[in-house]
């Protein structure tokens, strides 16, 4: 079991399948399951919106840096877990014939990652991904939801779902986002692979490092998101999320109310008051 290392500020929280720790406003979240090459569990994916819930909720946090422990970020989903839920479906089908139809496991575990993969990528907070080895199935997904990937030169992606049997259902979405339909659709059916420069190429991540350059570089990323104003980050992506599904001349109105609440707002006062006298906002490192 591990337990989040404490600020001054944070309560200490013990996790079965992650290593968490805040520096300030930035959550680090670790993928802890270094032996499966961090394949997630329907615990993991319970953990994961319990730490996204509570840096919500908690005021102190900006920034989530999400990576995996041993070298890879995350192989998919634990074919164990999976296995139990196909055994809970074959047992419920036996009830079924008696009973009223009953919900279907495999169904619900899959919507339950579903639901991680849309609170990681509607959240108003920085979200940033430190992806290296390994990145299949669902780890696939949640690259995908992430405002800033950045990569090591030996990551390697996978969509393996078609050559396993199976349906890459919930990150299917994400993947049209990230990539493109067509692009979506050539991994799906080859379950192919993409590697680093690729991946570049395709802007399936933003930079790509050798290993020992990593932090670094995140460290570079950090630096510049926590120059930003936490509201206007938050503000700023519930527009873009709105823009991508609504034409330029409508979203006019909406826009100009945006702008207009964050010019008034205390944000906007002290980004022009500190502009002005050429010093830092209090929102940024000092």
């Amino acid at each position: 079991m591990n337990t989040a290392t404490a600020t001054p500020t944070a309560t200490a929280t013990a996790f079965e399948t992650l290593q968490v720790r805040r520096e300030g406003g930035v959550l680090h979240v670790t993928l802890d399951r270094p032996e499966a090459r961090n394949a997630m569990t329907m615990a993991m994916v319970r953990e994961l919106r319990t730490v996204l819930h509570d840096a919500q909720s908690g005021g102190e946090v900006r920034v989530i840096v999400l990576r995996g422990a041993g070298g890879h970020f995350c192989a998919g989903a634990d074919l164990k877990d999976m296995a139990a839920a196909r055994m809970r479906a074959a047992q419920a089908d036996d009830r079924q014939r008696q009973v009223e139809p009953a919900v279907d496991p495999m169904a619900e575990v899959n919507a339950r990652f579903g639901e991680l993969c849309v609170a990681y990528a509607g959240t108003g907070l920085a979200t940033v991904a430190v992806l290296e080895g390994t990145v299949m199935g669902g780890g696939f997904g949640l690259a995908c939801v992430v405002d800033v990937a950045i990569a090591t030169d030996n990551v390697v992606f996978r969509l393996p779902e078609t050559s396993l049997g199976v349906v890459p259902a919930q990150i299917a979405p994400f993947l049209v986002e990230r990539l493109g339909y067509a692009e979506a659709k050539r991994l799906a059916v080859t379950g192919g692979r993409v590697y680093a420069a690729q991946a570049h190429a395709l802007r399936l991540v933003h930079e790509v490092h050798a290993p020992e350059a990593l932090d670094a570089a995140l460290a570079r990323v950090l630096h510049d998101i926590l120059q930003c104003a936490p509201g206007a980050i938050s503000s700023t992506k519930a527009l873009l999320a709105q823009a991508r599904f609504t034409p330029p001349s409508a979203m006019i109105p909406a826009a100009a109310a945006a702008f207009s609440r964050s010019a008034h707002g205390p944000e906007g006062i002290e980004g022009t008051a500190a502009f002005l006298a050429k010093r830092k906002p209090k929102w940024a490192p000092q």
